[in-house]
């Protein structure tokens, strides 16, 4: 597609993202039907991998995930899972917080979108699991802003995968469950089509629980037969742990094809200048049992979804399966068993999420005015207030009143009367809470503010309103007003950690422009992640010294060995990289050589 077919369009450029755990991608809409924009070498999707090289670049991608296993200490993946926590990620020498280090990745999108449909503003929709808290929407919301987005939506993963179905099926009248295992997180959403309206009934899932767990579980297994061999435990080493994990990838991918998988990982890790590795065939139905644990965890979210959608697994007319982990033989096994019927495959499970936002893009934009398409969703939580119990012999306090409770159609306002307490009280304290357990102390604190000025009266006749509106986005804001006084007090429930204000936002904005300008003194030194000060160098990473003394050792085992070796030239190869790696005086080609001549030793058995 050319700059000059999409300039034709009459409004600001609004794309659809799929921000994934694992991969990320994003969708436009052309000639009435979204269209995926694409990435690296034509492809549809990114890795959602972020990388802060030795030489103080920031690089998101392919090229991120490739060094995981060279610098694992300087990548980051699955920052997805840490969306609204408060906490900070280093990437070598540098921190950021999880949505920074998503912002990065949204920048590499926004760089494609940019190149695809032009230079300029541009804005988003962004989905996130159905699940995911107010919190981890926020955090995703300011990444999108960060990346220099105008995030107008955010929207739930499911509701997404269902507008890329309804948009073939826009006549049907079906209940359709989604079925969304990613990288991550899982979804699970029921949906109804009725002639061109599509509205969510029910939504559960496990924001925790994906094909990353898949592949942590195939680690341990690994590291397991590791050291029932070797007495060494290969996941107490940063590097091998990352060579593990690649592998863990490679052999569950092959499985959705074949039957049974080698497992081949000639160096996991070295112990006593003794490469240890592992080779080992790997059974589907092995797999199978050992993530079944998770599987059925993904089915009591089916049975609970249903349940709060008052319907029956045989009321389910579709089920579409979303996520790369949905590719899984045993998935289709459970969905089909389930269900009694093969779930659909119209729409490809990698690319439905983003190809969905890119509809509900279009539909906003009015790129899609000819489609008379009306979307409607659900919060995905109960949302309420902590009150004083009156069902026993005396009043207890925290007990979770819900003005919102889950599975209420979105956008909403519920407003409840509250009254005051203990005589002549003139301040209310509004503690907000999201779950669906009797008692606050069970459920997840989401803010708290003090309304102040109420007249002082006798219990029980002043009375506080309080408001709670819930928007498309799935954010929310409360408002408490004393009818009295008049007092008023409104705020929109943010991220608890405090980065609302304009001031923190701006510290974040030149955080992330500062890491894409490399430090020129970081370039000087010529700093990666294995030159350290040594009160600084992690217990896991080599020292410079080491890979010193690592290559000489391996260049005088070569000589010893040259003269019984009928490898001749492999040998003299190895030795002269070995010399030559151990004069560049660059840390990077030292262990690169180092692990070439460890996959020589494996190869020639020395």
């Amino acid at each position: 597609m050319t700059e000059a077919k999409v300039s034709d369009q009459s409004f600001r450029p609004i794309i659809g993202i799929d921000l994934g755990t694992t991969n990320s991608g994003a969708a436009y809409i052309y000639k009435q039907k979204p269209q995926i924009i694409p990435m690296k070498n034509e492809r549809a999707m990114v890795p959602s991998v972020v990388l802060h090289d030795p030489d103080g670049n920031v690089i998101v991608g392919e090229d991120a995930r490739s060094a995981l296993i060279a610098m694992p200490d300087r990548t980051k993946t699955a920052v997805k899972r840490d969306m609204g926590e408060d906490k900070t990620i280093s990437l070598g020498d540098r921190s950021y917080t999880p949505e920074e280090i998503s912002a990065m990745i949204l920048k590499e999108i926004k760089k494609k979108a940019d190149k695809h449909l032009g230079e300029g503003e541009k804005e988003a929709v962004i989905t996130v699991p159905a699940y995911f808290t107010n919190q981890q929407r926020q955090a995703t919301k300011r990444a999108g802003e960060l990346a220099g987005f105008t995030v107008e939506r955010i929207i739930n993963e499911p509701t997404a995968a269902a507008l890329a179905y309804g948009m073939q099926h826009m006549q049907d009248n079906s209940h359709i469950l989604v079925y969304d295992l990613g990288g991550g997180t899982f979804d699970v959403s029921i949906v109804e089509l009725m002639d061109g309206i599509l509205e969510v009934k029910a939504s559960a899932g496990n924001h925790q629980l994906g094909g990353e767990d898949f592949d942590w579980i195939l680690v341990d297994w690994f590291a397991e037969k590791i050291i029932d061999q070797h007495k060494i435990d290969p996941r107490e080493d940063i590097r091998a742990k990352a060579r593990l994990k690649d592998e863990a990838e490679k052999v569950k991918k092959q499985l959705s094809f074949d039957e049974t998988a080698d497992v081949s990982i000639p160096v996991a890790t070295v112990s006593g200048n003794k490469p240890i590795g592992l080779d080992i065939t790997l059974s589907r139905d092995t797999f199978d049992s050992l993530i079944e644990p998770l599987l059925l965890e993904t089915v009591e979210k089916l049975k609970q979804v249903l349940d709060d959608a008052n319907l029956k697994a045989n009321d389910i007319d579709d089920v579409i399966l979303v996520g790369g982990s949905t590719r899984i033989p045993q998935v289709h096994q459970l969905i089909t068993d389930y269900f009694g019927n093969t779930p659909k495959s119209a729409i490809n499970p990698d690319e439905a999420v983003a190809l969905g936002a890119a509809v509900q893009a279009g539909i906003k934009s009015g790129a899609l005015e000819n489609n008379r398409f009306i979307v409607t969703d659900v919060a995905p939580f109960s949302m309420g207030l902590a009150v004083l119990d009156h069902t026993g012999r005396r009043m207890k306090p925290g007990a979770f009143h819900k003005l919102i409770p889950r599975n209420t159609t979105i956008p909403v306002t519920r407003t409840e009367t509250y009254y005051t307490s203990v005589d002549n009280q003139t301040a209310v304290n509004i503690e907000i809470y999201q779950g669906e357990h009797d008692w606050v102390k069970d459920n997840y604190f989401l803010n708290e503010f003090l309304l102040e000025g109420l007249p002082p009266r006798p219990a029980g006749t002043e009375a506080v309103e309080v408001t709670f509106r819930y928007n498309l986005n799935g954010l929310l804001e409360v408002t408490a007003k004393n009818a009295s006084s008049g007092n008023e007090m409104t705020v929109t429930i943010e991220d608890a950690i405090d980065r609302s204000s304009e001031d923190v936002f701006q510290d974040s904005l030149t955080k992330i422009e500062a890491a894409y300008e490399p430090d020129e003194k970081e370039i000087d030194q010529q700093l990666d992640l294995f030159e350290w000060d040594e009160g600084d160098m992690p217990a896991e990473t080599e020292s410079y010294d080491d890979l010193l003394k690592e290559a000489g050792e391996w260049k005088e085992r070569f000589q010893k060995a040259l003269k019984a070796s009928n490898e001749q030239t492999a040998l003299k190869d190895a030795i002269e990289d070995l010399e030559t790696a151990i004069q560049s005086n660059d840390p990077m080609t030292l262990n690169e050589t180092i692990e070439s001549a460890i996959d020589l030793a494996i190869e020639l058995e020395l």
